[in-house]
């Protein structure tokens, strides 16, 4: 669930505000927004992500980042992604990634339209986003969406199953479900 809270506020102020705060906030249209927290499949996901990223990565191309690291939208709206991949090089006491090259949120209950909607416009807007992924934190899943030489599709790919992997050109990487959700607790077909 989401919680507004009735504050007005730019994204440079909303930095500030939020910087060492308790509790996760966002700020969708100069509003902020209190977050909740995430299942432990939530965790797993993003977690697995971020690894596969760091295995695959250039650590002095890349930075990979995760839920505490915000993404500025648009002077009005900035964003906690689960996970992003942002350029080397910036500041250490920066806020806000400076070059996002790919931003992956793994779905909540509460999150799913946010997540496949609005923010997906949001971050496909981004000149440096290369790869928007959703992952789902119920079983081996993703909607994908990569930039190719005429922008990015319509709609996601979706793709499933331990088998599937998610192939991202311009990173020149390529990360197997299986390996994103190696942690993730299967149920036994035998039994």
């Amino acid at each position: 669930m989401n919680v507004q809270i009735p504050r007005p506020m730019d994204s440079s102020a909303f930095l500030a505000w939020a910087e060492g705060r308790e509790g996760r906030h966002e700020l969708a249209n100069g509003r902020v927004i209190m977050m909740t927290g995430g299942s432990r499949g939530h965790a797993l996901v993003f977690r697995g992500l971020a690894k596969a990223l760091d295995r695959r990565l250039d650590a002095t191309r890349w930075a990979v980042l995760t839920s505490d690291f915000a993404v500025r939208i648009s002077p009005d709206t900035v964003r906690y992604p689960d996970v992003v991949v942002d350029a080397t090089g910036a500041k250490l006491g920066d806020l806000a990634a400076t070059a996002p090259v790919l931003i992956a949120e793994v779905l909540s209950p509460s999150s799913v339209t946010n997540d496949l909607g609005d923010k997906a416009r949001e971050y496909l807007h981004l000149g440096s986003v290369a790869a928007y992924l959703v992952l789902s934190q119920d079983e081996p899943k993703a909607w994908v969406w990569v930039r190719d030489e005429s922008g990015f599709p319509a709609g996601a790919e979706v793709i499933a199953g331990d088998e599937a992997t998610i192939r991202i050109p311009e990173l020149s990487i390529e990360l197997p479900l299986s390996e994103i959700y190696a942690d993730f607790p299967r149920s036994d077909s035998t039994a």
